[in-house]
């Protein structure tokens, strides 16, 4: 390899890499599912995409995937749904979950779930209540408390996953259910 050649490549490189950086750093995050908490949507071993500038720009919403800082231990990082909005009730009666009295239709949940413990909580203005998927193998709201605002790192936009017939990663986008 020529002199010049080498010095093109490297300014290719360095190039690349300060614009890949800033991105990586700022505005997308890689997460990997560790557990069964959102099963059966999110698996273990998932890889996500991490978006961290939607909620510069926006509150976050409910039926939103969001990565954040657990309250009980902030240097771990976890992946739950978001259920309930700063300033709502949150009740958990009968296996079911309402929002200021309402029912929420789950439909990304698996037929029959339920959710237990029955609690009742009402959202301050910087508040969010968070469940897994998976109800009966999940560490959320129901067990610490609201998640504040500031521990939440962003939602999850991509889940990038294996499929048995080629060697090569599929990719689905994460949308949020309609309520």
């Amino acid at each position: 390899m020529k002199k010049q050649e080498f010095f093109e490549l490297a300014k290719t490189v360095i190039f690349a890499f300060l614009v890949a950086l800033p991105i990586r750093i700022f505005i997308f995050q890689p997460f990997l599912v560790q557990g069964i908490s959102m099963e059966p949507n999110f698996k273990n071993g998932d890889y996500l995409i991490v978006d961290e500038i939607t909620f510069r720009l926006r509150q976050p919403e409910r039926g939103e995937v969001v990565v954040f800082k657990s309250p009980i231990s902030p240097e771990t990082i976890l992946i739950k749904r978001i259920v309930g909005l700063p300033g709502e009730e949150v009740r958990i009666s009968k296996g079911k979950v309402f929002i200021n009295g309402e029912m929420l239709k789950e439909d990304y949940l698996k037929e029959n779930t339920l959710t237990f413990p029955e609690q009742k909580v009402t959202l301050n203005d910087k508040e969010y209540y968070l469940l897994g998927d998976n109800r009966a193998f999940s560490l959320d709201s129901r067990n610490f408390g609201p998640v504040k605002r500031e521990k939440i790192i962003g939602r999850v936009i991509m889940k990038v996953f294996e499929i048995n017939i080629f060697p090569i990663p599929a990719f689905s986008l994460v949308k949020k259910p309609n309520y």
